[in-house]
Formats: C-alpha cells, sequence, structure tokens
C-alpha cells in the first residue's frame, strides 16, 4: 500500500512547480471558502476590474497614457452605474412591487383556468386533483408571502451591505486598474524564479477567464436589452423585471434558459389567455433563445476550450452549492482551470518490465 502510494506521490509531484502549483490552488480555494463572505467586495472589485482592463489597453495601444485610460474607464464604468442606479433599479423595483400587489388577482385567474381543465379534459384531469394542485400553490404562495414579509423586516442590514459595496467596489476597482502591475509585481515576488509550468497555465487561464467574463456580460446585455424591446413591442407586462431575468439565465448554462421560461409564459398566460399574443409572444422569446445558444454564445466563445455538457452542469452544480451565484458564475472557467492543470501537470510515466 505504502509503495503504491510512493509511486503515485512521486509520479505526479517529483516536479517542484507542481507542488507549488498544487500549494497556491489549495491555499486560493481555501481562503474563498473560509473568508469569501467577508472579502466578497475585493472578488467583485477585482472582477470588474478584469472586465475593464481590456479596455485599458485598447486605449494604451492608441497611445493614451495609462493613468489617463484608467480614469476614462473608470468614469465610464461610474457613469454606468449610475445609469443602473438612477434608472434601470427604480423601473425594476416599480415593476416588482406592481407584481406584487398583483398576485393575488394572477392567483385567482389561474384558479379558474385550472377549474376548467376537468370540463374539457375530463378523462385526463379530475376535479380532485385541480383542488389538489390549487391547495398547493396556496400554501406556497403564502410562503413566498412570508418570506417577502421577513425581508422586508430584515432589509436595513442589507441596505448597509449595499452602501457597503457601492462605495467600496468603486475603490477596489480605480485601484486594481491603477496598480495593476505593481500587484502583479508584488505577488510574483513569492514565487519560485523557475515557474514555466505556472506561467503556462497562468496565461492560458488569463485568456480563457478574460474571453468568457467579457463574453458574459456582453451576451447578458444582447440577451437582456432585445428581449425588454421585444416584449415591450408585444407589450407584455413587467418587460424590464422578465427582461433581467432572461439576461441573468444565460449565466446558468443549459437550465437557465429553462428555468426562466415558466414566469415569462407565466406572466403572458394571465395576461392574454390561450390566445394569439400569448402564442407570438412564445414564438419571438423562443427565437430569442435559439439565436442566443446557436449564433451568439458561438460567436462570442469561439475561442473557448470545449467543455463536455456533463461537465459543465457538474462544474455548476459543485461551485454553485460552493459559492452561489459567483460560483455558478465562475463555474466554466474554474471547469477549464482544472483541465488545464490536469492538461499541463508534469508526471512521470511508469516503468513497465519487459516480458521474460
Amino acid at each position: 500500500m505504502f509503495k503504491v502510494l510512493r509511486d503515485w506521490v512521486q509520479r505526479y509531484f517529483s516536479d517542484e512547480e507542481a507542488v507549488v502549483l498544487a500549494v497556491l490552488l489549495v491555499l486560493g480555494f481555501t481562503a474563498v471558502l473560509t473568508l469569501g463572505g467577508m472579502l466578497a467586495p475585493v472578488l467583485a472589485g477585482l472582477v470588474l476590474a478584469f472586465l475593464m482592463q481590456g479596455l485599458v489597453r485598447m486605449l494604451v495601444r492608441l497611445r493614451l497614457p495609462r493613468i489617463g485610460a484608467v480614469w476614462l474607464v473608470f468614469a465610464l464604468f461610474i457613469g454606468l452605474l449610475g445609469v443602473f442606479l438612477l434608472v434601470l433599479v427604480p423601473l425594476l423595483w416599480q415593476q416588482l412591487i406592481t407584481l406584487f400587489n398583483e398576485l393575488p388577482g394572477m392567483l385567482g385567474k389561474w384558479q379558474s383556468l385550472l377549474l376548467l381543465l376537468p370540463e374539457r379534459y375530463p378523462h385526463l384531469v379530475s376535479d380532485e386533483q385541480v383542488l389538489q394542485a390549487i391547495e398547493v400553490v396556496g400554501s406556497e404562495i403564502g410562503k413566498f408571502g412570508q418570506l417577502a414579509l421577513t425581508f422586508s423586516l430584515s432589509s436595513l442590514p442589507l441596505l448597509v451591505n449595499i452602501m457597503i459595496y457601492l462605495v467600496l467596489v468603486p475603490i477596489l476597482v480605480f485601484f486594481f486598474l491603477k496598480d495593476r502591475q505593481v500587484i502583479s509585481r508584488w505577488f510574483r515576488g513569492y514565487l519560485p524564479r523557475e515557474r514555466t509550468l505556472i506561467t503556462r497555465v497562468a496565461q492560458e487561464m488569463n485568456q480563457q477567464i478574460a474571453n468568457y467574463i467579457r463574453g458574459k456580460v456582453i451576451e447578458i446585455i444582447i440577451c437582456g436589452g432585445v428581449t425588454y424591446v421585444a416584449f415591450i413591442a408585444l407589450g407584455l407586462n413587467y418587460a424590464a423585471l422578465l427582461a433581467l431575468l432572461v439576461g441573468l439565465s444565460v449565466v446558468v448554462p443549459y437550465v437557465g434558459a429553462v428555468v426562466v421560461t415558466v414566469p415569462v409564459a407565466l406572466i403572458a398566460l394571465f395576461q392574454w389567455g390561450w390566445g394569439d399574443q400569448f402564442i407570438y409572444l412564445m414564438v419571438v422569446y423562443g427565437v430569442i433563445q435559439a439565436l442566443d445558444g446557436n449564433v451568439l454564445v458561438p460567436l462570442l466563445f469561439a475561442e473557448a476550450v470545449n467543455l463536455h455538457p456533463v461537465a459543465i452542469i457538474c462544474a455548476v452544480l459543485l461551485f454553485g452549492g460552493l459559492w452561489g451565484f459567483w460560483g455558478i458564475f465562475f463555474a466554466i472557467p474554474l471547469a477549464t482551470l482544472f483541465k488545464a492543470v490536469l492538461d499541463a501537470w508534469p508526471r512521470q510515466e511508469p516503468v513497465v518490465a519487459p516480458l521474460m
């Protein structure tokens, strides 16, 4: 047993760089798992700075001084943040309050539609099944109302956390952009001089994560914007709120599009019933999802490392369970990191004794 373990360690950990890379990965994951909640503003600022670094480099290539490029990109970020807080947030909040107020009426209309099913399809649905379904949904709505009440009573700490994020994250974004080289030089000072393996994995992951984050943000904006314009043109209620859900659904591969279809279909059904408008909306929504999956995603992620769908789903479940939203958002880059490490990991081939 000890010989097998010793041979395995010698095969995969005989290289010094491999040991250093393994230690760095373990320390990084441990820090995020144990201190992720406290360091959440730092992580958010790091992600945003990483997202905007490409724009800074583009301005520098246009012969703009680096500090001027940093200030210009940071001003653009502050402007977009102001638009989001002053325009989009009030609109979303107003639609959310309206939805809560109209929820009892929607529930009553949903019950009346369900009660018609036994008359139209007596061989498929019985009165008892419909009453059971209404009772279950009513209890779930009651739980949701209690959750909303609890959330409203405990919203003060949440508001304090939001204010902290609004102050700290922009400051961190600015210094991450301004002092990127200083921070990188400080971090490299703790690495061994011979770091070919670490450099190769870091360069590959830097390119992959940069492409993924920028591509995913562009996909969220395009999907959300196109969906909002389509819903407004068709006259669907809560267009901004539903468009936000559709945009965020692209973060979760495969599952997100299926889950967000339910509220879109239900609200359209409550508003129009089984009519032509409902069919038109679902056709347009299906076209948007098809264009996203077959045109936009291949265009934005053409340089991404291919991962099997099973690996993607497992990564979403694993990292989402560990780190919540950020784990879901970075599930594919983290899975790509593991794949890159496994592909680049030095190993010694076992010696096979010759046959006598």
